[in-house]
């Protein structure tokens, strides 16, 4: 069974930075997309960033271009999410999720994605 863990949330100055972690397991995620997910209080769930964990392909949200970086580490089973230049804006949890799949770029539905963690909660102030 898949379980995604994440961490590495927490409060942050505007203009500081996070790394989340997501460590997967219960699989081989070598044909799954990995993404980061992110929901502010009274918000529909948005796409942030994904990766093709086999081609190393990247989708990413305009909004977190240029900020925010997607990266794995096979050894460790483990998506992390590095957001630089924090905004207030970026207040959310953020939630890691999982899809198998034979393309070569990742989806960026949540709709698309079966497995999903428990969140992060991510706190920017201004």
């Amino acid at each position: 069974q898949v379980r995604l863990v994440e961490s590495g949330g927490g409060l942050v100055q505007a203009g500081g930075s996070l790394r989340l972690a997501c460590a997967a397991s219960g699989r081989t995620f070598a044909r799954y997309a990995m993404a980061w997910f992110r929901q502010a209080p009274g918000q529909e769930r948005e796409f942030v960033a994904a990766i093709n964990w086999n081609t190393g392909r990247t989708n990413n949200a305009g909004s977190v271009e240029g900020r925010f970086t997607i990266s794995t580490d096979s050894a460790k089973n483990t998506v992390y999410l590095q957001m630089n230049r924090l905004k207030p804006e970026d207040t959310a949890v953020y939630y890691c999720a999982a899809k198998f799949t034979l393309e070569a770029y990742p989806p960026t539905a949540p709709l698309e994605y079966d497995y999903w963690g428990q969140g992060t909660h991510v706190t920017v102030a201004s």
